[in-house]
C-alpha cells in the first residue's frame, strides 16, 4: 500500500500548481479522501476533502482558491491550487480522511513573495 504525491514546486505568489496523489495497493473509490499540509514547525492541517461521490469541503483559508477532485478509475486525487500565497508554503500530503493509509512522502510547495 503506497501513496505518492507529486506536482509540487516553487511558484511566485499569485501562481498556480496542480498536485496529484496516486495510490497503489489500495482503492480510493469508497473512501473520503483529503489533502493535508504541514508547514515547517507547525502541525499538519487538513486542506480539503472529497467523498466517494464527489462532495467537497474546504478549509476556510483555501476556499475559493483550491479545488479538490478525484478520478476513481485512475485511483487518483488531485488538488488544483490557484492564487497561491506565501503562507501556502508547506509539504502537501494526501490520505483518507481517517488517515488510515500509510502516509506518503508528500510534495513540497514553496510560494515566494
Amino acid at each position: 500500500v503506497q501513496l505518492v504525491e507529486s506536482g509540487g514546486g516553487l511558484v511566485q505568489a499569485g501562481g498556480s500548481l496542480r498536485l496529484s496523489c496516486a495510490g497503489s495497493g489500495i482503492s480510493f473509490s469508497m473512501k473520503t479522501m483529503a489533502w493535508y499540509r504541514q508547514a515547517l514547525g507547525k502541525q499538519r492541517e487538513r486542506v480539503a476533502t472529497i467523498t466517494g461521490l464527489g462532495t467537497t469541503n474546504y478549509a476556510d483559508f483555501v476556499k475559493g482558491r483550491f479545488t479538490i477532485s478525484r478520478d476513481n478509475a485512475k485511483n487518483t486525487v488531485d488538488l488544483q491550487m490557484n492564487s497561491l500565497k506565501p503562507e501556502d508554503t508547506a509539504v502537501y500530503y494526501c490520505n483518507a480522511l481517517r488517515g488510515d493509509i500509510p502516509w506518503g512522502q508528500g510534495t513540497q510547495v514553496t510560494v515566494s513573495s
